[in-house]
Formats: structure tokens, sequence, C-alpha cells
């Protein structure tokens, strides 16, 4: 796995820096949303991407909770699982979606009526250059997050990150309009001001191939 920028060590001392130490070397570190060998975008071959929204994956098989913070904690890192588009592939989603391929990670705060509220989100990424690997970006600035909460992506232009063809127990959520689950080219992705927004578009036997990897908050005592 590739690490961008800062390694996770850099990432976790930023962490220390802001907790007591010895309480962090107790804090047990997961990733929410692991993703197991195999598990990357579908391109080159059935090529589909994700395209200007934000999403989060609601569920894995008859796991809903892969994504969902099971405690307060920080997010120090993410990663995300890039198919390998051809050249006129690329070609076609670069002058259809507005440029280079990019993503951030997200925190969403659940709320009525499947709305969601952007809490946290780290920097954009251009993934051009990882194409075909499993990357994982160390953030300097971690995220908050409280138990509950998801951790989604934002793409405001393309993606490869969507594998396809699972079963139907698999779906993934997105802030598209509820009469516009099918259109793929306008611009639903959660940025500038936009935080929050309706995830009532379900999109079955697929999934979104990004993870987060969680550092609980110490317990006191």
């Amino acid at each position: 796995m590739e690490c961008h920028r800062a390694s996770l060590t850099s990432a976790l001392l930023a962490l220390a820096a802001a907790l007591v130490l010895p309480a962090i070397a107790q804090a047990k570190i997961t990733e929410l949303g692991a993703l197991p060998s195999g598990v990357t975008g579908s391109c080159p071959g059935s090529c589909q991407a994700v395209s200007r929204t934000t999403g989060y994956q609601a569920k894995v098989g008859p796991d809903r909770t892969l994504y969902r913070a099971p405690a307060d904690g920080r997010i120090v890192a993410w990663s995300i699982g890039l198919g390998k588009p051809g050249p006129k592939q690329t070609s076609f989603f670069q002058d259809r979606l507005g440029g280079q391929a990019q993503a951030a990670l997200v925190v969403l705060a659940p709320g009525k009526k499947l709305v969601q509220t952007v809490v946290a989100k780290g920097p954009l990424e251009t993934l051009t250059d990882y194409f075909g690997t499993t990357v994982q970006f160390a953030l300097i600035r971690t995220l908050p997050i409280k138990k509950g909460q998801f951790v989604g992506i934002t793409v405001p232009t393309w993606a490869p990150a969507l594998q396809v063809a699972l079963g139907n127990d698999t779906s993934w959520r997105s802030s598209r309009g509820a009469d516009a689950c099918g259109d793929t080219g306008t611009q639903s992705a959660m940025v500038g001001n936009k935080t929050r927004a309706s995830f009532r578009c379900l999109y079955r036997t697929a999934r979104l191939t990004y993870s987060a990897t969680f550092i609980p908050t110490p317990q006191k005592g």
C-alpha cells in the first residue's frame, strides 16, 4: 500500500501532540470499511466511476456498520482502491466530468430522513498517478468523528473507485436528489458551502472502494 505526502507515523504523531501520549499507546487502531484483497475499482473491465457526488457505503452483505464509527475518536488516514482505466476511458471521464480524478474523505453526521451533514473533511487528493493501486493518504490534520457518524468520500469530478456486479445486499448512498439518481453528470458533491444533503439515492450491487483509519478516544481511568 502506498503512502502519499506524509507517512502514517506522521499522522499518528500529530494526533499524539493533541492527546495524552501514554493513552494513545493503548488505543486500538482499526480500519473502518477495511478493503479485502481484490476489492478495487472495476476499470478497465466493466469501467464505471463515481462521479460528481458525495457517497458512503450503506451496507456490505449483512453488515451496515462497516463505515460507522464504533466510538468517539479520530480519523488519521484513508485509503482508496483504484481501478486502472485505459487512455480512452480516462479521456472520456475527464472530458465529461471536469478533469482529473479527485476525491476527499468526509465525516457525515446522520439526521432524520437520510439527511447527512458534513462535520469534517480532509483535503482533496488528485488520484491519477495512483490508478491500478490501493493508495493511502495520511491526514496531517486528523478528523474528529463521533460514535455513530459515517465516513464517506466526496468526488467533485470522478474516481475509478467503484466495484460493480456484487450481490443485491451490497449498496451505497449518494447525495444526489431523489429525482436525479440516474443523473451522474450534474454536480451534487458536497463541496464549498454545501454541507447538508439528503442521501435518498441508493445504488445496489456496488461498493465504493475506500476505507478510513480510526483511533478511538482513550477512556479516562
